[in-house]
Formats: structure tokens, C-alpha cells, sequence
């Protein structure tokens, strides 16, 4: 029924959706709520907020529950088949000619040159997390915390994954504790 409609929309979306989720996001509501009109713009809404609240591409996790929304499971299959399609298609073509002059000088280059560019972007991020950090808990706190994760991970050996496992059940299992109230009874001054 709606299938080659799913499968075009997302199909779309995936090859015009350059840039990441934020770029992709403005194309999947032209083609689910104003072309297509499966959806309201509030159920729109409500779908990208829980997407954004999963962890993955968000272009994928919309497309998988919109499509499952419109046709059940094999809409669910063809939404995410035809978003990523146009990647896997476009990473091995890129991949295999890539490939093909890998001994070539300027992919040599391009290769060397995208190191640092992604070591400055994780260094930003860093600093960006940092900040973040500084906000809620202090410099001294913030700092503090860094500097054990990073020696448990690098020193200790024990998995990224473990250490902000432990993190987050000690963020839970907290307990703050009820600031004092100042009763007021007379002059204050």
C-alpha cells in the first residue's frame, strides 16, 4: 500500500540529507506531514523529541518508527533500508576508489590531513563537555573528575563504558540533601 511512498520519502531524505540529523530533520517532516500527511505536526513533534531522547542517527530511529507507524514492521524495514541505503551505496563507492589510488601522494595527504581536523574536533568537544561540566559541579569538582576517569581508563585499564556506567549509578543513587530553610521570625537585620 504505502510502501514504494515510504521507501521514496526516505529514499529522499537520504540523499538530500547532507550535514547530519539537524539537516535531515526539515526534509522528514516535508515528506511525512506536508507531502504525505501521515502525521500531524504534533505527532511530529512528539516523535522527534523521543528520537532525540535514543541514542543513534536520528534520521534512522524516525524513519524506523514512522515507517513502522504507517505500515507495521515492513514499513519499519523499507523507512530504514531507504534512509540508509543512499550511505552504504555512497560509502563503497567511495571506499572502493579511494582504495583504488590509496598509494597515490594526495590521498596519502588526505589521509594525514584528516587526523588532526578530528583530533581538534574531539579537542573542542572536550572543551565543550568541560564547560558543560564546570557549570554543574565547578571547576574543582569538574577538573577532579577528569583527572581520575581519565587515569582509571588510561592507568587501570577498565572500559570507558564501565567508568560512566559507575558515573551515572552514583549520579542516581545520590541523594541531595534539603538546604536549610531560614525561618523567619522577627528583624532580619
Amino acid at each position: 500500500m504505502h510502501q514504494t511512498q515510504i521507501f521514496l520519502s526516505f529514499f529522499r531524505i537520504g540523499m538530500l540529507g547532507y550535514g547530519g540529523g539537524p539537516a535531515s530533520i526539515p526534509l522528514v517532516h516535508k515528506e511525512v506531514v506536508e507531502k504525505n500527511q501521515w502525521l500531524t505536526d504534533d505527532d511530529f513533534s512528539d516523535i522527534l523529541a523521543m528520537a532525540n531522547t535514543l541514542p543513534g542517527p536520528i534520521n534512522t530511529k524516525m524513519a524506523g518508527y514512522i515507517g513502522y507507524r504507517v505500515a507495521g514492521y515492513r514499513g519499519m524495514l523499507n523507512a530504514l533500508l531507504a534512509s540508509t541505503l543512499p550511505t552504504i551505496v555512497l560509502m563503497i563507492v567511495l571506499l572502493t576508489t579511494l582504495a583504488s589510488f590509496k598509494d597515490q601522494p594526495w590521498v596519502q595527504g588526505m589521509t594525514k590531513a584528516v587526523l588532526p581536523v578530528v583530533g581538534v574536533m574531539l579537542a573542542v568537544l572536550t572543551w565543550d563537555f568541560f564547560k558543560n561540566a564546570k557549570k554543574g559541579m565547578g571547576w574543582i569538582a569538574a577538573a577532579i573528575l577528569i583527572i581520575v576517569s581519565f587515569l582509571t581508563i588510561e592507568l587501570l585499564g577498565i572500559h570507558p563504558g564501565i567508568v560512566i556506567g559507575v558515573l551515572l549509578a552514583a549520579a542516581i543513587l545520590k541523594k541531595d540533601k534539603p538546604k536549610p530553610t531560614v525561618e523567619q521570625g522577627g528583624d532580619a537585620s
